[in-house]
């Protein structure tokens, strides 16, 4: 809790540091204080109404000014017009790193206001510019391939040139003409320039994009994937399983799918270390636990989650796919050996807190949709009749235990989200269990 308080200090000190530059290289410059003013008042709006942290508004901060920069350089060059200036870059790029489509909408205002004052273009190049700024971000949402983001910069110059064109009506075509050519080509270079710095920024401000997790989940490239499927194949199997779950529910609440189906994939690659001793592999070789007391095996099982994490960060995985690792058995209890320990020890000597993984708890719907889907894989594997009501019934008995054990208290999923996960829970594994016909044996001709 203390690491986290200073680590807000310091990006709030950080964002502080960009805005006070921001507005002394506005009074060298002779530039409006405007710019600094509507960067502020963006900031309290992002703090008040979305609850959006410093380092967001540093990183923002960080875009804004390196576009300010851009523009302020082009405009000592005669050769070029203000109206190829790549605007829009910097919406799109906060929809792809943020995913939010009211920040977006806020960069686009913020971007466009201050490209028109640093050239001393009017309203309707204002008007223009935020119209493409909107239009790139909205194409670009759940981009998943780069040609999304040339379109959209072609989207982004149409809709720049469109919006300059009817913006007046008393506009000579001459002149009109004369700058739609620029804000078209304008548009298209910010696709381009989205595309060639995307993963730059990707890796500086630490976030993951689409792009990024496509790649994570090619399990042919991944290395930590192709060890979990050689050497703990039961645990692949059950990965790839609880993404599916995970994913679909996703999808049903309106989560993020593709991070959540990623994150499932990596939550389990702390038992690649010691497959035998977790019940997916013991196919493999006899149960490791049988010859080990309650407290070795709990040691053994709550290491998982640390050797995982050790692994992702040597592997330099994002901060994102880790968090799944840590959070998703939260603050648990590992009940089998629990109670194994009750009755073969003293039950006053032990302590439940042992008995608990570490966490935190899971604090984004995604991590906690991983939690769930974990544990009902699980528990649906061990029933004997699978059914769509007894796959229900355990959906929700497991749902309702998180909910009541506090795992679910720190993330934002809602009692009316939690039933269209059990629904959703049900429909995937009734597929995956159904029924098949029995054929008839072929009877040999006497």
């Amino acid at each position: 809790m203390i690491g986290k308080i200073k680590t807000e200090k310091s990006n709030f000190f950080a964002a502080s540091s960009v805005f006070l530059l921001l507005t002394g290289y506005c009074l060298l410059s002779g530039l409006s204080l405007l710019m600094p003013l509507l960067l502020l008042i963006c900031a309290f709006y992002l703090s008040v109404q979305r609850g959006i942290a410093s380092r967001c508004f540093l990183r923002l901060g960080f875009l804004l000014a390196l576009l300010a920069a851009s523009a302020h350089a082009m405009t000592f060059s005669s050769d070029f017009s203000f109206y190829f200036i790549p605007v829009a870059a910097a919406p799109m790029l906060t929809m792809l790193l943020f995913n939010d489509l009211q920040l977006a909408f806020a960069m686009a205002f913020l971007s466009a206001s201050i490209v028109a004052l640093l050239t001393g273009a009017g309203f309707h190049c204002m008007l223009a510019f935020f119209i493409g700024g909107l239009t790139g971000a909205y194409a670009v949402r759940d981009a998943r391939t780069r040609g999304t983001l040339l379109v959209a910069g072609l989207l982004s110059g149409a809709a720049q040139a469109a919006a300059f064109f009817l913006s007046d009506p008393r506009l000579s075509l001459d002149s009109t003409l004369h700058v739609l050519r620029p804000l078209l080509i304008g548009g298209f270079v910010s696709g381009l320039v989205v595309l060639a710095t995307l993963k730059v920024f990707e890796s500086f401000f630490g976030e993951v994009t689409n792009f990024s997790l496509l790649e994570l989940s090619d399990a042919l490239n991944q290395p930590l994937l192709r060890r979990m499927a050689f050497e703990a194949p039961g645990t692949y199997h059950h990965s790839l399983v609880v993404s599916n779950l995970a994913g679909e529910a996703a999808d049903t609440i309106g989560a993020n799918s593709l991070l959540t189906r990623v994150g499932a994939y990596y939550h389990d690659i702390g038992k690649i270390g010691k497959p035998d001793f977790f019940v997916e592999n013991h196919s493999l070789s006899p149960n490791r636990h049988e010859n080990l007391e309650p407290s070795m095996s709990r040691l053994v099982i709550l290491n998982h989650v640390r050797d995982g994490v050790e692994l992702a960060r040597q592997s330099k995985l994002n901060q994102r796919i880790i968090d799944f690792i840590e959070q998703h058995h939260g603050t648990s209890l590992i009940y089998y050996f629990y109670q194994k320990a009750l009755e073969e020890g003293d039950i006053d000597s032990v302590q439940e807190q042992n008995y608990r993984y570490p966490g935190p708890k899971p604090q984004t719907r995604e991590t906690a949709l991983v939690m769930l889907a974990d544990a009902v894989e699980g528990a649906t594997r061990a029933i004997e009749d699978h059914t769509p009501t007894r796959i229900s019934a355990v959906a929700r008995k497991i749902v309702n235990n998180k909910f009541i054990d506090g795992q679910l208290d720190e993330c934002p999923l809602t009692l009316r989200e939690c039933e269209l996960i059990c629904e959703s829970f049900t429909r995937t594994l009734s597929a995956m269990y159904h029924v098949r016909i029995k054929y008839p044996e072929r009877k040999n001709a006497s």
